[in-house]
Order: C-alpha cells, then sequence, then structure tokens
C-alpha cells in the first residue's frame, strides 16, 4: 500500500482531527476517561494524514511544574500499527521541538510502550506513576 504521509502542526487548540484518533485510541481502546485536559489548549497538535485521512497524533507542550518540553498523547490508529508511523509522528515532534529551541525531551510512556520510545534513543528516568490506574514511566532523550 503507498502512503501518501503528510504532517500538519496546529497550534491554535485541539484540532478535531486530533480528537477523534485519540477518542478512538485512549477512550474506546484502552478505556481511559480522562483523556482531554487544560494541556491541549495551548499544546501543538501534530497530526500525520494519509491524504486527508487522519491516522495518527501526538501533543507537545511545556510542562508547568518541571518546565520541560513533553511529547504525549501519542497515537496510532489501530489498523495501521506496526507500519513505522510511530516513529515518525516522534520524529516529527522531535523536529519540532528542536525548532523552538528545546534540547531535551520528556515522554510520559505507558510502561508497555517503553520499549519503543528506547529504540528510539529515550532513556528511562526512573519515575514512575499510575494514569487512570495504568502503569507509566517517564523518559527523556536529548535531540
Amino acid at each position: 500500500e503507498a502512503f501518501i504521509m503528510k504532517f500538519r502542526i496546529y497550534t491554535a487548540g485541539l484540532p478535531e482531527e486530533a480528537k477523534k484518533i485519540r477518542l478512538e485510541v485512549f477512550v474506546k481502546e484502552q478505556g481511559f476517561e480522562e483523556e482531554f485536559d487544560s494541556v491541549d489548549d495551548t499544546a501543538a497538535h501534530i497530526v500525520l494524514f494519509d491524504g486527508k485521512t487522519p491516522v495518527g497524533v501526538c501533543r507537545v507542550f511545556k510542562d508547568s511544574g518541571s518546565g520541560k518540553t513533553v511529547i504525549g498523547r501519542v497515537a496510532v490508529k489501530k489498523e495501521l500499527r506496526g507500519k513505522g508511523l510511530g516513529t515518525r509522528i516522534i520524529e516529527a515532534a522531535e523536529k519540532y521541538a528542536a525548532g523552538t529551541g528545546i534540547s531535551a525531551i520528556r515522554i510520559h510512556s505507558q510502561e508497555r510502550a517503553a520499549g519503543f520510545y528506547r529504540a528510539l534513543g529515550y532513556r528511562d528516568t526512573g519515575e514512575r506513576d499510575l494514569d487512570e490506574g495504568c502503569p507509566h514511566i517517564w523518559m527523556e532523550k536529548l535531540l
């Protein structure tokens, strides 16, 4: 299958395309209830499109607590996983962050996805917590 992939970066609130994918992946598929928050109002949302169809998403924001830049809510539509799209989304987010002068980036990863981020150069910070009962780990990478 030939994909015609392109990214769009939204910097003025949560776009409908990103909301739709996150509802599908995090709420319907994984059972999270508190998916949307005030961070969505100020984050940059990166949406990957196949032609006109949104297929993946993430958000990039400055964490108010630590002041560090974070990539979060990384999601790819279920039927398109395993094709390298998640890697392309992370690369786009890193490029966007680097373009704003950021030198290090953090990810709040579900523990079951930590291997994916490790393969992309993220290291475990040792900080762990639960997000709606799901084990998460903070990971970091120097850009």
